[in-house]
């Protein structure tokens, strides 16, 4: 009966090893621009559009641009990384701010990326600061001084 448990035990362990391993390989981390250039395996990289070095090949759906670090203002003088997306070009993209791109590099180290989520500016947002003053606003609606 010792035997049963102790081979029901080395089923259960192998099971979580196993599943371990697999959600391991299915997950893809963000990384950098650098490490996204000379990875091996897919990952997610965020970036700015660099709008000077777009073209679009509609008859092979090839999307070619350069992303460069979000920190930076302006793409002069910024790391880079070239990309090239297969597909129908996102009907906002040329409003982005932003894009997330999952993928990897190819031999010639550019990143050929398989998802492309694209990220605008919300029309929610207030223009010029994370926070509006509500003070500024004379026409809302004031509290009841009685309550």
């Amino acid at each position: 009966m010792n035997a049963r448990y102790i081979i029901g035990v080395i089923i259960i362990a192998v099971f979580i090893v196993w599943g371990a391993f697999s959600f391991m390989e299915t997950t893809v981390q963000y990384v950098s621009l650098e490490a996204a250039a000379g990875s091996p395996r897919t990952v997610q990289v965020m970036g700015r559009i660099n709008f000077d070095v777009v073209t679009y090949d509609e008859k092979n759906q090839r999307l070619e641009f350069a992303i460069y670090d979000t920190d930076a203002e302006e793409p002069t003088g910024a790391e880079h990384l070239e990309v090239v997306y297969y597909g129908v070009v996102p009907g906002n993209f040329d409003q982005a701010t932003s894009v997330v791109l999952k993928g990897k590099p190819d031999s010639t180290g550019i990143f050929v990326a398989d998802q492309m989520l694209v990220k605008c500016p919300s029309k929610y947002q207030g223009e010029g600061s994370e926070y509006q003053d509500m003070g500024k606003h004379q026409g809302g609606v004031q509290p009841d001084a009685g309550t």
